[in-house]
């Protein structure tokens, strides 16, 4: 007997279903598992087969960066850099980067290059198709973390789809239950069709333009006020809140009552 992963769901073919039963019966979970974010081999890693270059290019900040990855089980090494062991199964996963994670003053902030997993025996690269799925997909989730949070800039980048795309099941769910037909979602932006005006809201940053008009400012609330929004898990998620809020004003723009934001949608 296991705790059932992501993985497991989606093999199953009856993940949606899971999600619409969460919802429907205001299910909240002790963590995120029906609506964890799966990563899988893309093509372009099953061609080149043990070589992953998913985040190469993302620069990060290294004291965060390194903190952030040690709280989920890595560990930097001073020659090999980060990496995460898994004895059981006989290899390592480690990130590639041109950086010195013991020297976070650095003037260039370091940048992601590769990730593969090392047999610990053979010290070979790992085919991905021998890795296991659940494995995978947990150490992708990881760097996918410190490319969102630890990001330079402290910008939410685009490269975060798998976030995006477990937000767009959050919206698509929170919709159906309050019966709003005016909002589309097309890839990493919902498209809305209201009363005052048709808005677009980013999945990834949650920023928010009004069509032909620009960006909008819409304050989030901080957690202590914010409202009774439901969310099936109960990992503190304020970027997933704060857009399906977003979205859900603006879906009802003719019941908007604060000035500040009527003045702008006028």
């Amino acid at each position: 007997m296991r705790i059932a992963h992501c993985v497991d769901l989606f093999h199953s073919k009856q993940w949606a279903a899971y999600q619409h039963y969460a919802f429907d019966k205001k299910i909240q979970q002790p963590f995120k598992q029906i609506f964890r974010e799966l990563y899988l081999p893309t093509q372009d890693e099953l061609k080149e087969k043990s070589v992953s270059r998913r985040y190469a290019g993302n620069q990060v900040q290294p004291k965060q960066t390194a903190a952030l990855l040690r709280s989920r089980g890595w560990k930097a090494d001073y020659e090999e850099g980060l990496q995460k062991v898994f004895h059981k199964e006989g290899f390592v996963a480690k990130i590639f980067a041109m950086a010195d994670w013991f020297s976070p003053a650095e003037v260039e902030a370091p940048t992601l290059e590769i990730i593969e997993f090392h047999n610990l025996k053979t010290f070979k690269n790992i085919d991905f198709t021998l890795i296991n799925e659940r494995i995978f997909s947990e150490i992708m989730r990881d760097i996918d973390l410190v490319v969102s949070v630890a990001h330079v800039g402290g910008v939410d980048p685009e490269a975060s789809h798998s976030s995006i795309e477990m937000r767009s099941v959050l919206l698509t769910e929170t919709l159906r239950l309050f019966k709003i037909n005016n909002v589309t979602i097309n890839g990493s932006h919902a498209k809305i069709n209201g009363t005052l005006g048709e808005y677009s809201v980013h999945l990834g940053s949650a920023v928010v333009h009004k069509i032909a008009s620009g960006y909008l400012s819409i304050l989030p609330v901080h957690s202590q006020h914010r409202g009774r929004l439901f969310l099936p898990f109960i990992d503190d998620d304020p970027n997933s809140a704060e857009v399906i809020s977003k979205v859900l004003l603006l879906a009802r723009d003719k019941d908007i009552q604060d000035p500040t934001i009527l003045s702008q949608l006028n």
